[in-house]
């Protein structure tokens, strides 16, 4: 009996060690059938081999050599078992589209190819073992979106992510056209005026590179939530503060919540896109921003010259005028995005990344059914049941290694071999293009101001030694100069003075009432016993010596008198904007439909070239309608070059850094943008010379 025991114990572990070394040659095959699939997929793209594999390894787990070999071994059938088959139930089929998931190990079992704990091992292996990982899990995502298809899905998303792209838009253009605007309304000296467009720009370039890290930890969808929330929030209550500190500081938490927008946008639809679809896809988004910047114009030229129709009290400590109800209609699409976007999910590739497999596939199939259902083809199964997930390090390594700050450790990676090289030509064709860009878009508008106050100032009447008496002034007076004059016994009452300048002239027994000065002065001018009522006449008007003798003032008026009626260039500044933003709509259109036929690069250095050599033309800008010609010239020129670097900065970083090196990105291109602003707009009305000259060394090097 003893010897027939042993016998049978032998027979037993034999058995065993045949289905362990079937599992060792059963391993051996399935990576055998993905490097088969890798190379088919760079060959024809057929997935098709790659499941045929997958079928017969599970048929071969299915009915492992243990089953089929029970014949040999008889003993065995009454009571001896293996781990291959052992718990094993003949009711656990797997069908077609099942997901099986990432097969897990016993507690204490070693995987194959993993014989030590990561701790243990150098960080170099661990992290080039994750680059093939990643690289493997590419390809196969680059299947399974191809499975899924281009439809619906992609559709929805591209509007809900449209709408916060638009906001992004909105809000760089509500800056300067509630500038002049907000500060005259809350009498902003000119010593702190200029810092609502530098804060604004200073919080979405903090913004930008804060959302785009936390997007890669946290994911896209969340951090897009909260930073399109946080934006709508600040954006709508700052259109009610009526403290310029206030207003200030509402702005720059709205800037830093918008900040995200742009780097969490790309990066989340191009996770959802094919390769060979992304460059046009990812252009057609960015015709939103081309959107909200036609929104804002048209809004701003409908909304903020009207002043006395859009505008309110509420005694006479509120005001809300026309400015502020502009401001709350800006922040329009925002909540639109932010409400739509509740009822997406998050992006699969994140969770792919993170380790989260039935998250992503879950999203996945719902990707795959909605556009199938939309293809009128619901009785298609999705057949992918297995997805590579890159190596998730032990959590002691994750943290020995990445201590401190991770958004500032995602970036350093950005910058070290093989990305450094790509990084930095990232970094100066960002610099380069926002720095003409938004300088020029400060520098066209105030030029064709300045074009208009020359003209303006050209039509100026002079009078001089005039004498009037006993006269009733009740009309306005515009555009005029009052030299040597002398007023006696003479009444200004219910009048508007627009640009009117009255120097060396003396005032003697007059009656001012309900009097309104707008750029109007009075220089070095003597008042004999004069009463004012109910204007605006105070000391910053009485300049250059100007002296008051035995004069009373009543009831003046206080605060800053703000109307746009005496603003004539208020509809025409707005009007010029609205028309710089629709010519970039013919730009957008090319740049879509050439993307991937030309190639993103040939875009991105025609553009910059083209765009840099029409600013040579700037010397020829002697009227506004030449001013305005080669305003839609460079705008519809540049806009290429704009699409184009969206699409390549977005393709340039693996999905673990995309929404940090984006944002690093965006953040310079917002730190070039108030460079710009500031070195330009000092230009003014002194040269065209530097602008012209300036623009096209930057890009024309960039390119």
């Amino acid at each position: 009996m003893e010897d027939t025991y042993n016998n049978r114990t032998s027979l037993v572990k034999g058995a065993k060690d045949m289905v362990k070394e079937a599992k060792r040659h059963a391993a051996k095959k399935v990576n055998k059938a993905v490097d088969r699939a890798t190379d088919e997929y760079s060959t024809h793209r057929n997935y098709s081999r790659f499941q045929d594999e997958e079928e017969e390894d599970e048929d071969f787990y299915r009915n492992p050599p243990r089953q089929r070999d029970a014949e040999s071994y008889p003993d065995n059938e009454e009571g001896g078992s293996s781990d291959a088959t052992e718990g094993h139930d003949d009711e656990d089929e797997i069908y077609e589209g099942e997901y099986q998931g990432i097969p897990k190990q016993k507690e204490g079992q070693v995987a194959l190819g993993q014989p030590t704990s990561d701790a243990s091992r150098d960080r170099r292996e661990l992290e080039r073992e994750r680059e093939a990982d990643e690289e493997e899990l590419a390809q196969q995502y680059e299947l399974i979106i191809q499975e899924c298809g281009h439809g619906r899905f992609q559709w929805q998303l591209f509007l809900v992510l449209g709408l916060a792209l638009m906001s992004d838009g909105v809000e760089v253009f509500v800056v300067g056209f509630v500038l002049p605007s907000a500060e005259t309304d809350m009498c902003v000296p000119d010593s702190s005026s200029g810092w609502l467009g530098s804060v604004v720009y200073l919080g979405m370039m903090v913004g930008a590179f804060f959302w785009g890290g936390m997007s890669d930890k946290v994911g896209r969808r969340q951090c897009l939530l909260i930073c399109m929330s946080t934006n709508g929030f600040f954006a709508f209550l700052s259109s009610f503060v009526q403290g310029y500190g206030l207003f200030l500081l509402c702005r720059l938490i709205a800037g830093f919540g918008i900040g995200g927008a742009v780097p969490i946008v790309f990066s989340f639809f191009a996770e959802v896109l094919s390769r060979e679809k992304r460059g046009e896809h990812l252009s057609w988004l960015c015709m939103f921003w081309m959107i909200g910047e036609i929104y804002a114009s048209a809004m701003a030229w409908a909304i903020i010259p009207h002043y006395g129709n859009w505008s309110f009290s509420m005694g006479s400590a509120y005001q809300f005028h026309s400015w502020r109800v502009f401001v709350v209609v800006c922040a329009l699409p925002c909540v639109c995005a932010v409400v739509a976007l509740t009822f997406m999910p998050e992006s699969p590739r994140f969770y792919l990344e993170v380790g989260k497999h039935d998250e992503a596939w879950m999203i996945l199939k719902q990707i795959h059914d909605t556009n199938m259902r939309a293809r009128g083809q619901p009785e298609k199964v999705f057949t992918v049941n297995r997805i590579k997930i890159p190596k998730q390090l032990d959590e002691l390594v994750e943290m020995e290694s990445e201590s401190g700050n991770p958004i500032y450790i995602n970036l350093l990676k950005c910058f070290n071999y093989p990305m450094r090289e790509n990084m930095m030509r990232l970094t100066i064709v960002w610099l380069t293009l926002s720095f003409g860009y938004y300088g020029l878009s400060v520098w066209f508008p105030d030029v064709i101001k300045h074009l208009q106050a020359d003209e303006y100032a050209s039509k100026v009447k002079i009078h001089t030694n005039e004498r009037i008496e006993d006269f009733t002034f009740n009309f306005t007076l515009e555009n005029q100069i009052h030299k040597n004059g002398v007023f006696i016994s003479d009444r200004f009452i219910n009048m508007k003075l627009k640009s009117v300048t009255f120097v060396d002239s003396t005032f003697r027994n007059c009656f001012f009432e309900d009097v309104s000065t707008v750029g109007s002065f009075f220089r070095n001018c003597t008042f004999i016993d004069g009463f004012f009522y109910n204007t605006d006449i105070d000391e910053s008007k009485l300049i250059d010596g100007t002296e008051v003798i035995n004069s009373t003032f009543a009831h003046n008026k206080t605060g800053c008198q703000m109307t746009f009626d005496d603003d004539y260039s208020a509809y025409w500044v707005y009007f010029i904007n609205f028309l710089g933003t629709l010519a970039v709509l013919p730009g957008n259109i090319v740049s879509a439909l050439l993307m991937d036929k030309i190639g993103r690069l040939s875009m991105l250095g025609g553009s910059m070239v083209l765009s840099g050599i029409s600013c040579f033309f700037l010397w020829f800008g002697t009227s506004e309608s030449m001013m305005i010609f080669m305003l839609c010239l460079y705008n519809g020129l540049s806009i290429s070059a704009w699409n184009s670097l969206d699409v390549v900065t977005t393709e340039s970083f693996p999905t673990v850094r995309r929404g940090t090196g984006f944002g690093f990105c965006n953040a310079l291109c917002k730190f070039a943008a108030v460079m710009g602003n500031l070195i330009f707009g000092s230009l003014v009305g002194i040269t065209k010379a530097i602008p012209s000259s300036w623009r096209p060394q930057f890009w024309l090097g960039a390119a």
